[in-house]
């Protein structure tokens, strides 16, 4: 098992059953970072974003490491 298993395995313990949450804080973190640049990286926000969403899903879709 590599590092980046371990990693993965450990995000997703502390993913399960909040992802609904964690993904909200996603959404709000870039509408933040949005605001205060004026939009001017809207687009690099937005997949960054939809990024750590689908890992969040992902990750929960996965379940923690047995």
């Amino acid at each position: 098992m590599s590092i980046f298993d371990d990693i993965k395995g450990k995000a997703a313990e502390l993913i399960d059953g909040k992802e609904d949450a964690i993904k909200d804080g996603i959404e709000k973190a870039g509408d933040f970072i949005d605001s205060k640049t004026g939009d001017k990286f809207k687009d690099q926000v937005d997949s960054v974003q939809q990024a750590a969403s689908g890992f969040v899903d992902g990750a929960a879709k996965d379940g923690p490491a047995q």
